[in-house]
């Protein structure tokens, strides 16, 4: 057999198909309304500025502006991704998401849902806020500090939600200085001083070890886990730090971080869970995009669901 003849055979999905289904729903999504857009990325919007178009409801795009506004009056931080204009940005599809809910003050429907999959729920009346950082958790003085791009907020004493949304990305971020070419990717965690991070300040192998990380395979591998995965270990001890739990939102048809087929699962995030201590992986969870349109059908009243399921390719 040749190669591409292999290549069929492979038992399990693969990312480009479902990418194309995307860049075509939503390109025929903002074609329907006229909206310009890139030529040769049709799926695109024209300008950063246009980006209220890539959210199906004005009243939730009008939601977001007055949230950063309020922030920036307290000095805090509500960054809008460079290509939320994007038709497949993961920002804009959370805030199409959850945006109508936290707008509207009910979260109900999101709670079924997290419920329903085993995802404990804070108690009380939590609140819906997005992109939440705090640079003082890993002394994140300069830069852009670690962001959390959902957080159900609980009250005093009660574990919060932080989540992570992945649409079509291919990764969990890797480490910039990595990246870069400034570091070798070897493992510092026996001498945290080889690292550029904790050189200048930042804490995160000090927590990693608070939280019993490095005394499993994140702390005896040849290869830095963060110079792949930095963003994964970061958010999860961010969360962890915070007092709450790190839950993973994706979508099923990305074999990126779960993969179904013949020879088992595979994906990042049954592969990554094995570097988070066992006490500790309970704290860490994932629902899928699907899980959660499932649970949104049973309320008639979220009018704009079949316009996230049409934008989505979810029909």
């Amino acid at each position: 057999m040749s190669s591409r003849s292999k290549a069929k055979t492979w038992p399990y999905p693969r990312h480009a198909a479902f990418e194309e289904t995307l860049h075509k729903s939503n390109a025929a999504w903002f074609a329907a309304r006229g909206y310009a857009v890139i030529g040769r990325m049709p799926y695109l919007l024209e300008q950063w500025e246009d980006w209220p178009r890539n959210i199906i409801l004005p009243e939730v795009a009008e939601y977001i502006r007055s949230e950063r506004a309020s922030r920036t009056k307290m000095g805090v931080g509500f960054p809008l991704h460079k290509y939320i204009h994007h038709g497949l940005s993961s920002q804009a599809m959370l805030f199409n998401l959850v945006g109508p809910l936290a707008a509207s003050g009910s979260l109900e429907p999101l709670k079924m849902a997290f419920q329903a999959q085993g995802i404990p729920w804070p108690a009380g009346s939590p609140t819906a806020l997005f992109e939440v950082e705090n640079r003082s958790i890993f002394d994140e003085d300069s830069g852009q500090p670690t962001s959390i791009d959902l957080v159900i907020q609980a009250g005093a004493g009660v574990r919060s939600l932080y989540i992570e949304a992945k649409l079509v990305e291919h990764e969990f971020g890797g480490c910039s200085v990595f990246q870069a070419g400034d570091c070798d990717g070897r493992n510092p965690a026996k001498n945290m001083g080889e690292c550029y991070l904790h050189h200048i300040g930042r804490q995160y192998w000090i927590f990693l070890e608070e939280y019993g990380f490095l005394a499993g395979p994140a702390g005896v591998s040849p290869i830095c886990p963060l110079a792949l995965y930095y963003q994964f270990f970061r958010e999860v001890v961010f969360a962890l730090k915070s007092g709450g739990d790190f839950v993973l939102l994706y979508d099923e048809r990305n074999p990126t971080f779960y993969a179904a087929g013949k020879s088992g699962e595979r994906g990042l995030m049954p592969f990554l869970l094995q570097f988070v201590p066992p006490e500790l992986q309970r704290r860490v969870q994932a629902i899928s995009l699907q899980q959660v349109i499932e649970t949104f059908a049973q309320f008639h009243n979220l009018s704009w669901l079949a316009d996230f399921r049409q934008k989505y390719a979810l029909e």
